[in-house]
């Protein structure tokens, strides 16, 4: 498995994690890592997730569409708002 390497730019939280909490040094970068690579996720990404996810737990279309618009404009960076349609045509082209 190749290991990812952490920009130093991410040194300083990395730090304060391992300070601040008991986790080790390499769990502390493990979890930065994938804050980042979650907050990394494209709108179009976070959709299909999002619908496979409620779907798997056993939410209905109508229920998953209205959730996922309702979730959107609260991510870190917050996409245009899109119409139900368009959060269909995302999952199933």
């Amino acid at each position: 498995m190749l290991e990812r390497r952490t920009p130093s730019s991410h040194e300083d939280l990395i730090d304060h994690l391992v300070r601040s909490t008991a986790l080790p040094r390499g769990e502390a970068t493990r979890v930065v890592l994938d804050v980042l690579a979650y907050f990394d996720e494209t709108t179009e990404e976070f959709v299909r997730r999002r619908h496979r996810e409620l779907q798997s737990g056993g939410a209905v279309n109508a229920e998953i569409f209205d959730r996922i618009a309702a979730e959107l404009p609260h991510r870190a960076v917050a996409p245009p708002e899109l119409s139900l349609r368009q959060l269909r045509r995302l999952v199933y082209g």
